[in-house]
């Protein structure tokens, strides 16, 4: 199982949030998506966005201005 990626640097926010979201409604479970982003919002905007969608922030770093987020996305849940 790969690992998607989206360049999102110099993007301001919410766009790096947003263009994750839409990458994550095309992915199948357990796949993780990686999003670079240098704006500084993007730290608080992600564990948001996780924590409310149900995905997984696995990881989180930074090097030199250029934050890297890795999601893994969350299983479907049958109603």
């Amino acid at each position: 199982m790969g690992e998607q990626l989206i360049d999102a640097q110099f993007m301001k926010s919410p766009m790096p949030v947003l263009r994750a979201a839409r990458a994550l409604r095309g992915m199948a479970a357990g796949e993780k998506l990686r999003v670079l982003a240098t704006d500084p919002e993007t730290l608080s905007d992600f564990r948001d966005f996780c924590k409310t969608s149900g995905h997984a922030l696995v990881a989180t770093s930074e090097v030199r201005g250029v934050y890297s987020f890795t999601i893994r996305c969350k299983a479907e849940t049958s109603s």
